[in-house]
């Protein structure tokens, strides 16, 4: 008598590029510790994470930003990914003031793989990636040549568009 044996798939990893940013408090701490505890959560593998830049606000008057990049490996849907994320937020006591207000930290998902999503709570990729200095040039240092699959351009060809006079590295 034979005994069948069954081979799970394996886990689908998937590649993820998330913008960080914060302006309340002691951001550099804030943004290290984010990433830290990004890195340590189940279902995610921190590939690298870029520099930190200093960047000037878009929105009502407030502090400058910390701003940076950092790129994933996930086992996680786009969703479950977005909520682990917002629960960070929350760890770091995010308040949602204002649109585009200070904030403690923020974390946005701008790429998952070259996946086109958009749903009611969450647009992939980010939909003002490609306008924002304060992303691109983060995000053109770790990963130049990841496609965007909106536009068919490398991140680093976004980056040659955009107005990049309020970013500098820390």
């Amino acid at each position: 008598m034979s005994q069948k044996t069954h081979f799970s798939e394996p886990e689908k990893y998937h590649n993820v590029a998330i913008a960080l940013g914060s302006n309340m408090g002691d951001s550099l701490t804030i943004l290290k510790n984010a990433i830290q505890t990004v890195s340590n959560t189940p279902g995610i593998t921190l590939e690298t994470y870029s520099s930190w830049y200093r960047t000037k606000p878009i929105g009502p008057e407030q502090p400058d930003y910390l701003n940076g990049c950092a790129l994933l490996k996930v086992e996680l849907t786009p969703h479950k990914l977005l909520e682990i994320l917002l629960d960070i937020e929350q760890q770091f006591k995010r308040v949602r003031i204002e649109h585009w207000g200070p904030r403690t930290l923020d974390l946005d998902l701008i790429l998952y793989d070259d996946l086109i999503l958009d749903s009611p709570n969450l647009q992939i990729p980010h939909p003002r990636m490609r306008e924002r200095a304060f992303v691109l040039v983060p995000l053109a240092e770790i990963a130049p040549d990841w496609i965007d699959p909106v536009s068919g351009k490398a991140i680093a060809q976004l980056l040659e568009k955009v107005e990049c006079s309020g970013v500098s590295k820390l």
